[in-house]
């Protein structure tokens, strides 16, 4: 089965690319440094420094598969694209739960994580919720199937 489409802006796709040759060229050579100091230590059996570099070695490797096969997928997308007030990708989302104050809401960047500004929350289009808000404006109510149930939820705002 073929990996959806990763959507990606020009700036994005240049930062993976960017981060993909780091760990594969100079990360590589990093940890089989550190590896290599940690193995002069002596008995690999209750070597930390070796099982920490290790264990930073295959986290590190599995990063490198993971932009890999994003970067494989990529499409590239227009950031300055005209915004015309729906859910789409790239867009932040604020939303109010049926049954919250008024003043109990919640922002998403409906999209990537690898595209999200800052620290906020993401939501993925192919989440239940994000394909529930995909499409929809400020003011709108949809609703979808979470585990306990049918939930719904307001659109308050949408912004770039």
């Amino acid at each position: 089965m073929d990996a959806e489409p990763q959507k990606l802006t020009q700036a994005t796709h240049d930062r993976l690319v960017a981060e993909l040759v780091e760990l594969t060229t100079k990360g590589r050579i990093d940890i089989a440094n550190a590896i290599e100091a940690a193995r002069a230590l002596g008995d690999l059996k209750e070597n930390g420094d070796y099982h920490a570099a290790k264990d930073a070695q295959g986290k590190m490797e599995a990063r490198v598969r993971q932009l890999q096969a994003m970067l494989k997928h990529a499409v590239i997308v227009d950031a300055d694209e005209d915004h015309d007030g729906t859910v789409k990708e790239g867009t932040i989302v604020t939303i109010r739960y049926e049954g919250d104050d008024e003043d109990d809401t919640q922002d998403f960047f409906f999209g990537s994580i690898e595209e999200r500004p800052g620290d906020i929350s993401v939501v993925s289009p192919s989440a239940p919720l994000g394909a529930a808000l995909a499409g929809h404006r400020s003011g709108d109510t949809v609703g979808y199937e979470a585990p306990g149930g049918t939930l719904k939820v307001q659109i308050v705002a949408v912004r770039t």
